[in-house]
């Protein structure tokens, strides 16, 4: 059997159980644990000269592990500048938020090569491997393993969205991000509205043409796909109930004295809308007088890039509207909006999420969000939540069944709050159901299959080719 390396800008610390790890993790592992898989990338380490460091290996759950660290400059230019000042918003339609510099771009490209380099040298020397990258951090990395002469089968999985050509094009040296993504076999996207933008973007910058979904670029054909990322269902179940019956659960039932639950559990980002959220709570407290002292909304947002002043000015910001909200209406005994920063782990947040009438997933935009997912997997059918999606939202082009709502509308998602904290048990079986089809049908192991399943047959017509 050929064997699979992963790489990824981070990867699982080797002290966590498979449980406590997300959607990319877990699919990732299944397909590494059929294929003598290695999973590459960087360790977190900061260190003076990481050129003179081989990578570090270890044995986690039958996959191998090869790590390596960063100098703190390259850190800086290729994580927290390129990758997160400059892609991240691009990619997230936020072209106005983007800092580009020629240094970051330069620390970008040096980083990508320098993954490259650390891949070719775990190449075993009969070149039956087949090579999986993830994410926008490492959208250069397949161009410089092609300089280094490494033919075999590599494949690209992009997490995020994809901008439409009028966003995109105002990256500075776009083309060449498109000519490095042909050097892949396989391109995969989360959304059919994500490869309808890539091909676009491929045939308005003159570097490649389209016939299909196919990309022809110099004598190569790179194919492309839609993948939708997922979760595994019976896991995310299975901690929902264990979770459930947890003290911390138990502490957060008693505290709610009986009220609904409204939840939302996101990473501290500018693309996940909290601060429209926060909005249309207090909203729906102005509107409905049969909700006050009688709902309440925890928002879970773990911190993070934090050393990124945008980010830390979103926390100010947030931190200012809970604060106007609780002042406004809490009572002695009733706080409606719980602001947290705390991060728990997953079995604790799905026993939250099942307790919950509903989940409040609307961010302005998203590759996918696993969230949503994971929060449909948590409900018990027989006393199910519901799930209020921002349309926006990769999940919202799967997930049948949610509540969509448009996360730029106050008023509207105040309203859809409302209408489900209201929705009787029959629609929000009936709609759970739906929903939970969805999960079950295509989870994080068809995902993780599919992909390859399509790297394989990219490979094999490349080589028919020839």
């Amino acid at each position: 059997m050929k064997q699979l390396i992963v790489v990824s800008n981070r990867v699982p610390s080797p002290d966590k159980d498979s449980g406590s790890q997300g959607g990319l993790a877990v699919g990732v592992m299944n397909a590494l644990s059929r294929t003598r898989g290695l999973w590459m990338g960087w360790n977190g380490q900061l260190i003076d000269d990481a050129e003179q460091h081989a990578p570090q290996s270890y044995e986690n759950e039958g996959v191998q592990f090869a790590t390596f660290p960063l100098t703190e400059q390259e850190h800086e230019l290729f994580y927290v500048g390129y990758s997160n000042e400059v892609l991240w918003p691009l990619f997230h339609y936020r072209s106005d938020m983007v800092e580009y510099s020629r240094e970051k771009d330069a620390g970008y490209q040096h980083v990508n090569e320098r993954f490259a380099r650390q891949v070719a040298g775990q190449i075993p020397e009969s070149g039956e491997v087949s090579i999986w990258v993830h994410d926008y951090q490492l959208l250069s990395t397949g161009h410089y393993l092609r300089i280094m002469d490494v033919e075999c089968p590599i494949g690209f999985f992009l997490h995020i969205p994809v901008p439409p050509w009028e966003i995109f094009r105002t990256l500075p040296h776009h083309e060449r991000m498109i000519e490095h993504l042909c050097a892949y076999d396989t391109i995969g996207f989360q959304t059919a509205t994500d490869l309808r933008h890539f091909l676009e973007n491929v045939e308005r910058s003159g570097v490649a043409t389209v016939e299909g979904n196919t990309v022809m670029f110099d004598h190569r054909r790179i194919n492309t796909g839609v993948f939708p990322i997922s979760i595994d269902v019976d896991t995310a179940r299975e901690m929902a109930e264990k979770g459930e019956q947890s003290s911390r659960s138990h502490r957060l039932k008693e505290s709610l004295q009986g009220g609904p639950l409204i939840i939302g559990v996101d990473r501290l980002d500018y693309s996940k809308g909290l601060y429209k959220r926060f909005q249309a709570f207090e909203q729906l407290l102005e509107n409905t007088h049969t909700r006050y002292g009688n709902v309440t909304y925890l928002q879970i947002a773990p911190l993070s890039r934090t050393g990124v002043e945008r980010y830390a000015s979103l926390r100010r910001e947030l931190e200012r509207i809970a604060g106007h909200v609780n002042g406004r209406f809490s009572t002695y005994d009733w706080m409606p909006l719980r602001y947290l920063n705390t991060g728990y782990d997953r079995e604790t947040l799905m026993g939250f999420m099942r307790q919950s009438r509903v989940g409040l997933v609307t961010p302005l935009r998203d590759g996918m969000n696993l969230v949503a997912k994971e929060y449909v997997a948590a409900q018990d059918p027989e006393d199910p939540g519901v799930l209020l999606l921002s349309n926006l939202a990769g999940a919202a082009e799967e997930l049948d069944g949610a509540m969509l709502c448009n996360p730029f509308d106050v008023e509207e998602m105040a309203d859809m709050l409302d209408a489900a904290l209201s929705m009787s048990l029959e629609e929000r079986k009936e709609r759970w159901q739906r929903l939970h089809k969805v999960i079950s049908t295509y989870d994080i192991h068809r995902w993780g299959e599919s992909f390859i399943t399509a790297l394989d047959q990219s490979a094999a017509a490349r080589h028919a080719d020839r």
